[in-house]
């Protein structure tokens, strides 16, 4: 599990090449275009309703798509009358590992000129498994699917099917109180 921040190992596809690696990027996009030498607000996560449109999501949804691969997430649960939510993990009841859809981007940071790669999650609204903990989920992507989202198709995801075909795996899905 990961924060944030934090560098995380992402799959992604270079589009010149063909070519598939696993490299490390720091999960918060900064936008290519982003002028702020601090890199902006840098948000984690992107709407699957929206990332099509937005200019801060767009590009690198058209020509930056990556895997976050992993054996889990967290959603936070606001708790009635409380500051603090209560974490949930949420995982395949097996442990096997998925893939969760993202974006990601080259930023070059102004000061050093050193080229910064970062990632956001996109998500979606949840299913009934995780609906009582939150209302937004990432969309993780079936095995049959992580060609496509890598590939030069310029839309890969349609709203219609979204919820029955990307999302299929997490109907196996445990998630528990941490």
């Amino acid at each position: 599990m990961a924060a944030p921040s934090q560098e995380l190992l992402v799959i992604r596809r270079n589009h010149k090449t063909g070519d598939v690696s696993l490299d490390p990027l720091r999960w918060g996009l900064i936008p290519y275009w982003c002028n702020d030498p601090n890199g902006g607000r840098k948000p984690i996560n992107a709407k699957c309703e929206t990332v099509r449109d937005l200019p801060t999501f767009r590009d690198a949804y058209r020509l930056r798509r990556c895997i976050v691969p992993v054996d889990g997430f967290f959603e936070w649960k606001a708790i009635k009358g409380q500051k603090a939510k209560q974490p949930y993990a949420i995982a395949m009841k097996d442990g096997a590992p998925f893939g969760i859809a993202g974006i990601w981007e080259n930023w070059k940071e102004p000061a050093s000129a050193e080229w910064i790669r970062t990632f956001a999650v996109i998500t979606t609204d949840s299913n009934e498994l995780v609906a009582d903990i939150h209302d937004r989920m990432p969309v993780i992507l079936a095995p049959a699917d992580y060609a496509r989202w890598l590939s030069e198709e310029p839309d890969p995801v349609c709203r219609q099917s979204i919820s029955d075909n990307w999302l299929g795996n997490l109907r196996e899905c445990l998630a528990h109180l941490v």
